[in-house]
């Protein structure tokens, strides 16, 4: 049953609402009313914002030359989902978050929005009576404040008055270095009704891990979204930064968002990945040939930066490649330990910069493939997965090569939205390509 957006809203002595979309990058954007305003703009569905909030790249420009692909001036109709409204910690007003879908004139819904494209992913599975379940693992890392960005990046002095240097897994010492950025982070959470469960000290210097409880991919996924916006402004209040790039520093080991996933039968609840005898199932089978074939042609949606490629490299806790193994952390996909209820796979290959509802759409889409061409696996290996070839692309120029030939995953999510999306990363790419690094200044500029 829905929330009754007006008695929660005074139940909870609400001034202000953010309504908020998830650009194809998964920035959140948006408006921002009082709680009046609000509510009455839900009754007669007047909230607009202009289309070409979904196609915005990270850099705050547009792509050239999209008008002939999809008209991004009309406005489109914000319709707020009441069931993912909850308290905004840290305003002096009270304030609401909630999250909206965007609609057309004509009564449907934008297909080229993030949130609608996970939603469209989750109706195939419906379709078939099936209904996958996940479970997210997310990285980030606390760093110094940085003003100037030619300048790295660095740990943030901890509690004791030093930086961490060196590398602290599972560390609980180094954990309570912040402390008190993570009681915060849980008070929030807590407030929010984000239902994370634990957090640990990950390989990186002042690199934190959040595992999130099982469920829904969507209620995830919006989980997720908002939990990045949680974090930063924690370690705003607390004088540093937190950042979900995959690899914001030299020499320190990336920030992934892993991706638990298996499907039940909708009816039954029955874990269809597992046997009744506990052994893997033919459909478990054939969703990890979807994983394994499909992920990398449509590496953009997972690996979505020029930053992302810096984290898949050999022995550096990311996977470089699409193999799977029984519980081997060297692979892109990973069987863990479970008994026939929970089984389950980790597909390994997002990384934590990723828009979650594109990253868990593409997951989702490529197992389903899988399982509905009844495709088959090769065996899975023993061993560490980097003495394997290198499958996965290297640079996002190469990534987006792939994606946009991918047809088996474009019919199912849509040409507008694949033609759009690559649009966006290209124009991204060619604005990256066009600055000149700290590198080539250091090592060319008095020597060739």
């Amino acid at each position: 049953m829905s929330v009754n957006l007006e008695q929660w809203i005074s139940d909870h002595k609400i001034d202000e609402v953010e309504c908020i979309v998830p650009d194809i990058n998964g920035v959140q954007r948006g408006k921002v009313l009082p709680a009046k305003k609000f509510l009455s703009s839900v009754k007669d569905k007047s909230l607009r914002i202009p289309g070409s909030v979904f196609i915005c790249t990270i850099d705050g420009h547009y792509p050239e030359d999209i008008d002939d692909i999809w008209d991004k001036d009309p406005d489109k109709i914000l319709i707020a989902d009441p069931d993912t409204i909850c308290v905004a910690p840290g305003f002096t007003s009270p304030t609401a978050f909630v999250i909206a879908d965007a609609y057309n004139g004509d009564g449907s819904e934008v297909d080229i929005a993030p949130r609608t494209i996970l939603k469209k992913v989750l109706n195939l599975y419906a379709e078939k009576g099936w209904k996958p379940i996940i479970a997210p693992e997310v990285e980030f890392y606390l760093v110094s404040q940085n003003a100037d960005p030619d300048f790295p990046l660095t740990p943030p002095v901890g509690q004791s008055g030093r930086s961490e240097t060196a590398s602290q897994p599972y560390g609980l010492e180094a954990m309570n270095e912040y402390e008190d950025i993570i009681d915060h982070i849980y008070d929030d959470c807590e407030l929010m009704g984000l239902d994370i469960d634990t957090m640990i000290h990950e390989m990186g210097a002042a690199q934190l891990e959040v595992n999130f409880e099982h469920g829904d991919p969507l209620r995830l996924a919006d989980e997720v979204f908002l939990f990045k916006r949680v974090v930063r402004n924690v370690a705003k209040q607390h004088s540093v930064y937190a950042t979900f790039m995959a690899n914001p520093m030299a020499g320190q080991p990336g920030s992934a968002m892993h991706i638990h996933q298996s499907v039940v039968d909708a009816a039954t609840g029955k874990n269809l990945f597992s046997t009744a005898n506990g052994r893997d199932s033919a459909m478990f089978r054939s969703y990890i040939a979807g994983l394994v074939r499909y992920m990398p042609q449509i590496s953009p949606l997972w690996a979505p930066n020029v930053n992302s490629f810096r984290r898949m490299r050999p022995d550096s806790a990311a996977p470089i490649n699409v193999q799977w193994g029984e519980d081997n952390r060297s692979c892109g996909f990973r069987v863990p330990i479970s008994d026939k209820n929970n089984r389950r796979v980790e597909n390994r290959l997002p990384g934590a910069d990723s828009n979650p509802y594109l990253a868990i759409a593409a997951s989702l889409i490529c197992g389903y493939i899988g399982m509905v061409d009844r495709m088959v696996p090769a065996k899975p290996i023993t061993g560490s997965a980097y003495n394997r070839a290198r499958t996965l692309p290297r640079t996002l120029e190469a990534a987006l090569d792939r994606f946009s030939s991918c047809k088996k995953v474009r019919n199912l999510l849509g040409d507008d939205f694949f033609e759009i999306f690559f649009a966006v990363k290209d124009y991204e790419l060619f604005n990256y390509q066009s600055v000149v690094s700290s590198w080539e200044r250091e090592h060319l500029l008095m020597r060739v």
